[in-house]
C-alpha cells in the first residue's frame, strides 16, 4: 500500500505544514499497518486549523473510522 500526505498553504507557513505532515505520518504509521489494505493508495490531507492542533487520540480515531467506512462492503444497486 502507498500513502501520500498533502498540506496546502492554507494550513500555514512551511513550518506549520511540515508539522501537520509529521502528525499525519505518525497517525498513518500507527493505524495503517493494522487497518490498511494491500494494493490500496491512501492520501491524508492536512486541514487548516485542525491537523496541527487536533488531539492526537482524536486523529487516530478519525482515521480508524474513515478506514472502516471506506472498506465497508457496498450495498448492490437496484
Amino acid at each position: 500500500m502507498r500513502v501520500g500526505y498533502t498540506c496546502s498553504k492554507k494550513v500555514g507557513n512551511a513550518v506549520a505544514r511540515n508539522r501537520a505532515k509529521r502528525r499525519l505520518r505518525a497517525v498513518a504509521a500507527e493505524i495503517l499497518p493494522a487497518l490498511g489494505r494491500p494494493g490500496w493508495d491512501y492520501v491524508l490531507i492536512g486541514r487548516p486549523g485542525m491537523t496541527a492542533t487536533h488531539p492526537f487520540d482524536s486523529m487516530l480515531a478519525d482515521l480508524r473510522r474513515a478506514l472502516e467506512k471506506v472498506h465497508r462492503p457496498r450495498e448492490p444497486k437496484r
